[in-house]
């Protein structure tokens, strides 16, 4: 009788120093089938409990400026084009032309085919966030499906690395995922962290979306995010943007609470984005608070927090002009996205 061994895992540091150096798929598995249960009651119920926080009013003025200071604005549209591109790079720049206390957004999030005008327009702004300069973000991986091959999906990293993208925002395979094909999934988030790989020996950001509106369960939810940390991820995302439900209040706090168990566990910061839905100023500061009373402050920094929500950026202008001239002004204030 031949006796089939446990399938070997791609080596992945974080992974290894937690499940041990014999890494395999029967390892990855139980630890991720090993996790508590999610309460979901106590989770939403957590989750509500943060959104009746209120800020001061002396903090609304840092609250604002720091929602857009970890915004990433984003443009994924087949009509998208490099006039298009250039027009998001000017506001992500300079959001309120009329203020200049305004800070730049984070990064600006484009197709892979687009990183190049991007990086032209942005030019002497092009850099790290946390500098005040902007960075550029592609989506790859067949975003937002992920139904390529391997292959074809670490092409599509490799082009927008070389192209000059500073992070890449990565889709898991959710079929897979679903299947209990924990393996597969891990493999590939190493691969592409592997292709997210520069000439000079650093690395592209890798933020890994979930498509938590796909993922059915909260326990699904918590084992896609462990997974995704253990690959490498840089930051786990929750949605694409293009599948409702997308970002939710309990989902990224259920994704902040892992990310908050693995910084005990090893000392390691991992970022997080939540994306899609966020339109309003209020419901941003309720995702401050959430950060805040989860991991910390410190997390609300552009390399450790992000909000995947253009239309978001336009509200915020609004709130920051009432604040400075006591009124708000019409529609054509601020940019139609």
């Amino acid at each position: 009788m031949t006796i089939t061994q446990p399938a070997g895992l791609a080596p992945a540091e974080r992974a290894v120093r937690l499940l041990g150096a014999d890494l395999t798929e029967t390892a990855l598995r139980r630890h991720l089938e090993g996790l508590s249960g999610v309460d979901a009651v106590g989770l939403e119920q957590r989750a509500a409990g943060l959104a009746t926080r209120s800020i001061k009013t002396s903090s609304k003025a840092w609250a604002l400026d720091t929602i857009i200071r970890t915004c990433d604005l984003t443009t994924l549209e087949g009509a998208d084009t490099p006039g298009k591109v250039r027009s998001l790079v000017a506001k992500a720049v300079t959001p309120d032309a009329s203020d200049p206390t305004t800070p730049s957004v984070a990064a600006v999030c484009v197709y892979g085919d687009m990183v190049p005008y991007a990086v032209e327009a942005l030019g002497s702004r092009h850099g790290d966030p946390e500098k005040g300069l902007v960075s550029v973000a592609a989506v790859a991986t067949a975003f937002p499906s992920g139904r390529a091959s391997l292959a074809v999906k670490l092409a599509d990293t490799r082009d927008a690395v070389a192209a000059g993208a500073d992070e890449i925002d990565m889709v898991i395979d959710r079929g897979a995922f679903l299947s209990g094909n924990y393996g597969l999934v891990f493999d590939q988030i190493v691969a592409v962290k592997e292709a997210c790989r520069r000439a000079d020996g650093s690395y592209a950001h890798l933020k890994v979306i979930l498509e938590t509106g796909e993922l059915q369960t909260y326990d699904n939810v918590r084992r896609a995010s462990w997974l995704s940390i253990l690959a490498g991820a840089d930051f786990i995302k929750t949605s694409t943007g293009k599948v409702s439900p997308a970002a939710t209040l309990p989902v990224t706090l259920l994704m902040l609470e892992v990310i908050r168990d693995w910084h005990r566990l090893t000392g390691e910061k991992v970022g997080m984005k939540p994306a899609g839905g966020i339109r309003a100023s209020k419901d941003a500061v309720r995702y401050l608070v959430t950060v805040a009373e989860t991991v910390g402050e410190e997390w609300l920094t552009p390399h450790l927090w992000r909000f995947g929500a253009s239309s978001l950026v336009n509200d915020v202008l609004l709130q920051r002009q009432k604040m400075r001239t006591g009124h708000y002004s019409g529609p054509d204030y601020v940019t139609v996205d």
